[in-house]
């Protein structure tokens, strides 16, 4: 459907505006007018983000408003913009939109949960945009759309466009802003698409607490005989979004959802995975979603037979993949699922020395999902082997308004009232650190899932990790026994023990910021730091 919209109302009068129009026709201009753009050999769209191939978290700013400023958690994340620096990027937006010939409108829905659900108006220059955010919300129906009336919250979507350097609180030429109290967002100086894809996550993590309602940056999946709902939490590389496509369950969602007194719902329409390395024999759900009306982000692919090598990461690691949610076989349609049963933690631990798979209790749950764990491997420097911790709070600090610690409590609710399971599961190293151990195989990791769906672990014994706290089961199907206890797997076990103390440290000094406001029982649900040593 292409027709004429009237934006008069945001000052906005652009020859052509595109509301909602459809795959083919954003295809030929995106082809027709973007640089970068071309279709790959199964028919999804390649395209290019310019010099911005990643968020910019330290570009983005709230506007600090009376009606809100005590709920945000202020600070290096949630950065404070004032009213009037916001004005000013908000009309070098509307200015950059009416020299555009073409203006490409897209209104649909957030949350699968009619009760919670906000309509969303995204307001772009680029059929890229559009597309992503088409596959990314929920699509409303053509009476819903002819329904739809005002938006709650407006995108106003500046691309390129640089902001200006000069003005009050900018840092770069990208600036990102919300403004609560105008239900508004404006994006300047980037074409990245997932700016407006978590814009749109951080306005219900500041809306749905205010409910009663835990929004949560993870996956979900169901099991389609028992109706057993598992979350599965985690940064990125940790492998949310691979374990959480199961072909044996039908999923729910991949990266956002709400946890309800009902059940969850998952907030988007489509889902955003990682390309990088992606292979039919890995990841088999993610790799036959990619088609037409699938966006592939900053890939590079053969001139001629327009097959992309996704081992090719010269443009950035972070290629990706946006489609919209049924292209997986398995999902299931309305996104939305019952009180969940299994709630699992993914970290990958480049250190080595957390195992594989361990029971948490309910304050050891509110520990980790505040520290929100996992690690990488430091830089690309000649002799760089050692890996650097990263901790998120809620594993998804980037998009959390209010305090950590908001979200910790409604965890904690929702885990006590519906008496779910939580896990934590290590997807990284065993047998030393990055260097000299090596990445747990993925087929164990599955197994490990598996076993926690199958409820393998209710009669299997389990020994107290005398460090961390948690309990470790002795045996697991399809795993070997050794390797859930990681001293066992380490040939220089004092070794082991020096690592295992640093990761310690790195735990209490980043828990340290969160002390002061949580319980003494969660602090205590921390590693102890004077009995290093391991069992198993």
């Amino acid at each position: 459907m292409s027709h004429k919209f009237n934006l008069k109302q945001y000052e906005i009068f652009s020859k052509k505006i595109y509301r909602n129009i459809s795959v083919p026709k954003l295809y030929e201009h995106a082809i027709a007018m973007e640089k970068g753009s071309a279709i790959s050999d199964v028919g999804a769209l390649m395209v290019y983000s310019g010099d911005k191939t990643g968020r910019s978290p330290l570009d983005k700013r709230i506007v600090r408003h009376p009606e809100s400023q005590n709920n945000i958690d202020w600070g290096p994340i949630n950065i404070e913009l004032d009213e009037n620096t916001f004005m000013i990027n908000r009309e070098r937006a509307l200015d950059y939109l009416n020299t555009k010939d073409r203006i490409y409108v897209v209104d649909a829905f957030a949350g699968w949960d009619k009760k919670y659900r906000l309509k969303v108006r995204i307001i772009c220059t680029r059929a890229y945009h559009a597309l992503f955010m088409q596959n990314m919300l929920i699509m409303p129906t053509r009476e819903e759309l002819d329904s739809f009336g005002e938006p709650d919250y407006v995108v106003f979507n500046g691309g390129s466009f640089p902001a200006n350097r000069f003005t009050s609180k900018m840092t770069s030429r990208t600036s990102v802003d919300l403004h609560l109290e105008r239900k508004e967002f404006v994006i300047l100086g980037t074409e990245y698409a997932g700016e407006m894809k978590k814009g749109i996550f951080s306005v219900m993590n500041y809306l749905m607490p205010l409910k009663g309602i835990l929004p949560m940056h993870c996956s979900a999946n169901e099991d389609p005989e028992t109706k057993d709902v598992s979350l599965f939490f985690g940064l990125s590389g940790t492998g949310k979004t691979t374990l959480s496509a199961d072909p044996r369950r039908n999923l729910i969602g991949d990266d956002e959802h709400c946890w309800t007194d009902e059940g969850i719902f998952n907030i988007e329409g489509g889902c955003y995975a990682k390309a990088i390395d992606l292979s039919a024999e890995k990841e088999p759900e993610i790799f036959n979603a990619i088609r037409f009306g699938t966006v592939l982000e900053n890939v590079i692919y053969d001139k001629n037979t327009r097959k992309v090598d996704y081992s090719d990461t010269s443009i950035t690691q972070n290629t990706r993949a946006s489609y919209p949610i049924h292209y997986i076989d398995n999902a299931k349609i309305p996104c939305v699922g019952g009180v969940p049963t299994n709630v699992i933690f993914l970290t990958c631990d480049a250190f080595g020395v957390l195992p594989p798979i361990a029971e948490l209790s309910p304050t050891q749950a509110s520990y980790h999902f505040i520290s929100g764990y996992t690690a990488k491997v430091a830089g690309t420097e000649m002799g760089v082997k050692e890996p650097q911790a990263t901790f998120s709070a809620n594993f998804g600090a980037a998009f959390m308004l209010w305090h950590p610690n908001k979200y910790a409590e409604l965890l904690a609710e929702k885990i006590q009232e519906s008496g779910a399971k939580a896990w934590l599961v290590n997807t990284g190293w065993t047998g030393g650190p990055y260097g000299v151990g090596s990445r747990i195989k993925l087929k164990y990791t599955r197994a490990i899932i598996d076993a926690i769906h199958n409820n393998d672990f209710d009669d299997v014994e389990k020994i107290k990790d005398e460090v961390f706290g948690f309990h470790i089961p002795v045996s697991c199907p399809s795993v070997p026994p050794e390797l859930l206890f990681p001293i066992n797997t380490w040939e220089d076990k004092d070794a082991f023990r020096a690592t295992q103390a640093k990761l310690v440290k790195l735990f209490k000094d980043n828990f340290d910021q969160f002390e002061s406001g949580v319980t003494h029982e969660i602090t205590k649900a921390g590693p102890i730091s004077d009995n290093v040593f391991n069992v198993g």
